[in-house]
């Protein structure tokens, strides 16, 4: 739908290494990793608005895939009528606040509210595991929901198995950003990131289903 967007909070504290060729469906399913980590990395910004919207609209499916495609169509639509200015601000609103943000895009706050602590260390176990590290420039935690999802992109993009992606979708990505999304759109005023947040959900469970399968 749309080319691949890197805003990779991590290191690859590994040796340099080309990224390993992988199979087009494969590097569809990067992109959208991708795509939903910028989404919530930062306010959408004309140039990316205007690239949601020249993307194809999708090819007709079934099931889960027709859910998606049907996301992606409404969140094109939102962003035709989206205005740069006043998606900053829902941004704003909803991630930032003053004080406190009104949604946390921290997934160990949804993964395990109890212990959100043994949550982050066991992420930066697996990242240590992959070879990764975040850069010390960045001012995020390492769960945020943008750089956990950038780290799917990575593996996919790596080469990695099927099993390795869902290792860590399973562990890190899906129990939090399911509730997450919720969350969001839950949020009073919540406008663009409605559709934004439908469109992430679909995506998550067409790939659920998509790493069970290559068990």
């Amino acid at each position: 739908m749309l080319p691949e967007r890197n805003e990779e909070d991590m290191d690859d504290t590994r040796s340099a290494s080309a990224a390993a060729v992988i199979a087009p469906e494969d590097q569809a399913r990067a992109n959208l990793y991708a795509l939903v980590s910028r989404l919530f990395y930062a306010p959408a910004d004309s140039h990316l608005l205007a690239e949601i919207c020249q993307g194809a609209s999708g090819a007709e499916a079934e099931g889960e895939a027709s859910s998606l495609v049907r996301a992606w169509r409404e969140m094109q639509d939102t962003c035709r009528g989206a205005f740069p200015a006043l998606v900053k601000q829902e941004y704003d609103e909803i991630f930032v606040g003053v004080g406190r943000a009104m949604v946390t895009p921290y997934l160990s706050a949804y993964a395990e509210p109890a212990t959100p602590d043994r949550f982050l260390v066991r992420l930066r176990e697996g990242l240590s595991t992959l070879g990764l590290a975040r850069r010390q420039s960045v001012f995020e935690v390492e769960d945020h929901i943008s750089g956990i999802t950038d780290v799917m992109r990575w593996l996919i993009q790596n080469g990695h198995s099927l099993e390795e992606q869902e290792q860590f979708f399973v562990r890190f990505l899906y129990t939090g950003a399911v509730p997450f999304y919720a969350a969001v759109q839950k949020a009073p005023s919540v406008r663009f990131y409605k559709p934004v947040c439908t469109f992430a959900l679909a995506f998550l469970e067409v790939e659920k289903t998509t790493l069970e399968m290559g068990d």
